[in-house]
């Protein structure tokens, strides 16, 4: 196995320095345009964020330009750690968030796309700050690898390396044989359903403001708010709900199957087994939901701000529909405190965890396709009990799958409930109680937001010893990179050269 070429390293980090430092001046652009009084700092974190990365790299200007897959992982791993890192500088400088801990914490949530906040008051940050925290949810959403490979042509680097590290599911559909195409028309995509949503949210009735921060959480299955009720503060707005819904639908979805709309692939779409499935799963445990929501629960004693305004049946299929789609696409907006929804949804919800959106979203989770092949391997197995020396492939979209991707389905899946169980037992550790204990677990790998107990909806992570909030920090870490990428770095073989 050849050396590592850790130059080539150190200039990706680089890189990545350069694009956070720049997303951190746009922060202070709309921090200077609202008065906030924090333009200054914002563009301090920025600009010491952007020195870092051009001395990285002009320090490695004479790298090798080849990247194999063991440095693949590592840029993609200590890429999201940078990022989280210099992510913390706008915090700490305007002293929003003067702990390094919670910095820590809220940044990294927002990188992973998880959600959860140490904050009790969001509605005091000012705007620089909070745009800066959705912002960092939209840079995570579609993989900040991803973005990177996008340039990286112009450095004459190849980028196959990192985006197998960085989008590691079972599919591997592209929409263009070089990946850097792939990921120019992934961003465009992104950035498309970004502004349409922001634009929607504005006519119906947000400040462009909030409608843009809700629109970079929705799209990177996010969830931060500019809210303190998040998204029950517009309760009496059915309209704004309903488009969330709709995007949070989107972002759950391939964003491969987004451009097969776009050039009017319709049929590929619903021929899609992953896609059909995703779509029983959401419609299925809405209606569930909506049923036990109007004949059991009282929705207004649950919700966290404004009464109904429609009638019961409509509010029963709204937030159901809202909520099943927040806990799927791990998008984690709140418009209720599901875990007053009976205890029998309770249990429903805390399940849903587990699901995750489909392949190829910016959605957390288990994901769809990996419920799908694990479902279809056990009845083949179930058939060869009674027909051992019958062939029976797994097949999916009409095709055979390799019996590699079932084994690393198969390795994913114990690897997962693994960590979940080792990351319970650890909260536990820290004094969590048992309910607390498996949902800020299980909302921590799957990159959900929400959990139950003292980390309900209507609740916060800020109380979590300093100790916990690491924990559940490397907990989002490995959930976003779908566990391999960051725990074989783990492994003594993967750093020994030969």
């Amino acid at each position: 196995m050849p050396k590592l070429n850790y130059k080539i390293i150190f200039h990706l980090m680089g890189l990545l320095l350069l694009c956070n430092g720049g997303f951190m001046i746009i922060s202070a652009l709309v921090s200077f345009l609202s008065k906030d009084g924090f333009a200054l700092h914002i563009s301090s974190a920025g600009l010491l964020t952007i020195f870092a990365g051009v001395i990285l790299m002009f320090a490695t200007r004479g790298h090798r330009k080849e990247i194999n897959k063991r440095e693949g992982y590592i840029v993609v791993t200590f890429g999201w750690l940078f990022m989280s890192l210099s992510g913390m500088l706008p915090y700490l400088i305007t002293g929003t968030i003067p702990s390094i801990t919670n910095a820590f914490f809220e940044t990294i949530s927002g990188y992973t796309t998880t959600g959860a906040s140490i904050l009790s008051d969001i509605e005091a940050l000012p705007n620089g700050i909070l745009f800066w925290r959705s912002t960092t949810h939209w840079i995570g959403g579609m993989g900040i690898i991803v973005l990177a490979i996008a340039i990286l042509p112009l450095l004459g680097i190849g980028g196959m390396q990192l985006f197998t590290a960085e989008a590691p599911g079972p599919s591997a559909d592209k929409l263009h044989p070089r990946i850097t195409d792939t990921a120019k028309r992934l961003w465009l995509i992104y950035f498309g359903f970004t502004v349409a949503e922001t634009i929607a949210l504005k006519i119906a009735g947000m400040s462009l403001f909030d409608a843009a921060n809700h629109a970079l959480s929705t799209l990177s299955t996010g969830g931060f708010s500019t809210k303190n009720a998040s998204v029950a503060y517009w309760n009496d707005n059915p309209a704004i709900q309903y488009i969330i819904i709709f995007f949070m639908a989107l972002a759950g979805m391939n964003f491969v199957l987004s451009y097969f709309a776009f050039k009017g692939r319709i049929q590929k779409i619903l021929k899609d087994e992953e896609f059909r499935l995703y779509m029983s799963f959401v419609i299925g445990f809405s209606i569930l939901t909506a049923l036990v929501i109007y004949f059991k629960a009282d929705v207004s004693a649950s919700s966290i701000e404004h009464p109904m305004v429609l009638g019961a049946g409509e509010s029963a299929i709204r937030h159901a529909l809202f909520q099943v789609l927040a806990v799927i696409t791990t998008t984690g907006f709140v418009t209720a405190d599901f875990t007053a929804w009976t205890p029998f949804l309770t249990v429903i919800f805390f399940g849903l965890m587990f699901l995750g959106g489909s392949a190829g979203s910016t959605s957390g989770g288990i994901k769809v396709v990996r419920h799908l092949l694990t479902i279809r391997n056990a009845i083949v197995e179930f058939k060869k009990t009674l027909h051992p020396r019958a062939i029976l492939p797994v097949r999916y979209n009409s095709k055979s799958v390799d019996r590699g991707i079932i084994f690393n389905i198969l390795a994913f899946f114990i690897l997962y409930m693994l960590s979940w169980i080792i990351g319970a037992s650890v909260l536990a550790a820290f004094g969590l109680d048992f309910q607390t204990a498996l949902g800020g677990a299980a909302s921590s790998l799957g990159n959900v937001g929400p959990a139950f107990g003292s980390l309900s909806p209507v609740d916060n992570f800020g109380g979590l010893p300093s100790g916990a909030k690491w924990w559940c920090g490397f907990l989002m870490l490995i959930g976003r990179l779908e566990l391999f990428t960051v725990l074989i770095l783990f492994t003594p073989f993967f750093w020994r050269n030969r």
